[in-house]
């Protein structure tokens, strides 16, 4: 087996998302993923804990993403900050990751364990958003509805960016997506 060979951890990641696809992510296995890039299950497990870190892989540095810019911004509204980050943080998700993106939201959305860990990492994220906003001198509950708001933003926009088709950016669609949500917040709610 080729083990030491650049590029392993791609490798890896790659063979497991066509797996998974024409599989099932229940019927792989790690050492499978491993036996269709000629590496040993040991080396799989040395770059993944498990096989969903396949999927989930790069939280980090996805929320870091987002964090970072609520942090460095400039004085604003809650919501403000957080449209910038949200916005800014397409940067993330270049256009050569859209494929990548549709194959992964595709497997995860065939798989229900899968479904609930990608909404578990999304609280995270927006806890830390939400915990950025509060260093930064914001008040609950608005901090956590500003942080809970951005995520909505982002997942929206995300699946339209994924849905076929589609030409924007992702960072265009959510411009409208937050266009959308000050539209909806502003109409007259009921009196409760």
């Amino acid at each position: 087996m080729v083990r030491w060979e650049p590029g392993a951890r791609d490798r890896l990641r790659a063979a497991a998302l066509e797996l998974y696809a024409s599989r099932g992510f229940d019927e792989t296995t790690a050492a499978d993923i491993a036996a269709s890039v000629g590496l040993s299950e040991r080396t799989f497990f040395r770059h993944f804990a498990d096989k969903r870190e396949v999927i989930f892989n790069g939280q980090d540095e996805f929320e870091s993403a987002f964090v970072d810019r609520i942090a460095a911004a400039p004085e604003g509204s809650p919501m403000n900050v957080i449209a910038n980050a949200v916005v800014g943080a397409s940067d993330f998700f270049d256009t050569r990751q859209r494929d990548y993106s549709i194959l992964r939201q595709s497997i995860i959305e065939a798989n229900p364990s899968l479904r609930e860990r990608e909404l578990l990492k999304m609280t995270a994220l927006a806890e830390r958003m939400a915990a950025a906003l509060r260093a930064r001198g914001v008040a609950e509950p608005q901090a956590s509805l500003a942080a809970q708001s951005g995520v909505t933003v982002f997942g929206v926009s995300f699946r339209l960016w994924l849905s076929p088709g589609e030409q924007r950016s992702l960072a265009e669609i959510e411009r409208a997506t937050l266009a959308d949500l000050r539209s909806v917040t502003l109409e007259a709610a009921p009196a409760v």
